[in-house]
């Protein structure tokens, strides 16, 4: 192969994604290639300080998510943030001031709802006094409301299991977060400019639905956008302020894997969309340190064709490299081998 630079222009740039062996990959013949993103691996949401117990009883106890173990030091303390695990997928639950309530649902499948439904007939008593509740939903399904008014919606779905990879710990009933789903401003163009950004900076394979924006981000996981329901006012999903050594957003934040790191860093970048978190410990501030750190942030997600009029939802998204900047696997990949999910090391 021979490459040729070209100047890094956003008319550049969208026309297709960099060399993906800038991170030591290679698609391999014959794997989903659907996706520059691989999976949308956890979704994270703050939870009230000092309530484990209602953290507990309703991701474990109620909806039967496994505790991964790399958090045990916090279950035996009962403070700080929780790792909840549904096969491949994992909710990331961190503490807050106050509990954040997503402004979407997530969707969990289970080989079966009968588990489920019986330990509903009888929930934690300490749920009591919380937001939570269940009702029936078309399809033989469960919407779930948690301790604090998150949404979580079950359904029986024996084969959206993710074969290619786990969360570590011992696997807990739910299968996969199959879909989140994510409310944005109501209007034709803000749905369509949501889909170019996602096809065109994260190299997304995009569907349109009547109200919705599809993105196909697993063999069997979507992330939806939807508009919010009329009369409901325009979302919000950032939580920003200002702290000693700059901008923190303490709102929920989406993490994926890509394939191609630098080549979605490059486009974020060229519409102005990078963010660093001074929230978290890991931060880039370049595209060397993005490679180095596996990984960078966005915030704003705009219409690629008129960036300028700003966002048009604010979502925090943590893109990943499934590879360090040696070619090793990320400690945190739940892939169980890179080979089977299409990319290799390079040698």
């Amino acid at each position: 192969l021979r490459f040729k630079l070209i100047p890094r222009t956003w008319a550049n740039m969208k026309r297709g994604f960099t060399a993906v062996a800038a991170l030591g990959l290679l698609q391999a013949a014959g794997a989903w290639t659907g996706s520059n993103v691989l999976i949308l691996d956890h979704v994270n949401v703050n939870h009230e300080r000092g309530r484990h117990d209602l953290l507990k009883a309703f991701y474990f106890d109620v909806l039967g998510l496994s505790p991964d173990p790399r958090k045990a030091e916090n279950i035996a303390k009962g403070r700080k943030t929780l790792w909840a695990n549904a096969g491949i997928h994992q909710f990331h639950l961190s503490e807050g001031a106050t509990a954040q309530v997503f402004d979407g649902t997530v969707r969990l499948a289970y080989p079966t709802l009968e588990p489920l439904r019986r330990r509903l007939s009888a929930p934690p008593a300490v749920l009591a006094d919380s937001e939570f509740a269940f009702e029936d939903i078309d399809g033989g399904g469960l919407r779930l409301t948690c301790p604090w008014g998150n949404t979580v919606d079950a359904v029986a779905d024996a084969s959206a299991a993710d074969s290619r990879g786990s969360q570590p710990g011992e696997a807990g009933e739910a299968l996969a977060m199959t879909s989140v789903t994510v409310r944005v401003p109501r209007g034709e163009q803000n749905l369509d400019g949501v889909a170019r950004f996602y096809e065109q900076v994260l190299g997304c394979e995009v569907e349109r639905e009547a109200g919705a924006v599809v993105l196909r981000t697993g063999p069997t996981q979507a992330l939806r956008f939807e508009e919010a329901a009329e009369g409901a006012g325009d979302p919000s999903h950032e939580e920003l302020e200002e702290v000693e050594e700059g901008l923190a957003n303490n709102g929920i934040h989406l993490s994926m894997y890509v394939a191609d790191l630098t080549g979605a860093y490059e486009k974020a970048e060229a519409l102005g969309c990078l963010f660093v978190n001074h929230r978290f410990k890991r931060r880039a501030y370049t595209l060397d340190e993005a490679v180095d750190q596996c990984m960078f942030r966005l915030l704003d997600v705009v219409d690629p064709e008129n960036p300028t009029a700003g966002p048009i939802i604010r979502i925090e998204h943590e893109v990943r490299s499934c590879t360090t900047k040696d070619g090793a696997k990320y400690k945190s990949c739940p892939f169980a081998s890179l080979e089977e999910i299409g990319l290799k090391t390079a040698a």
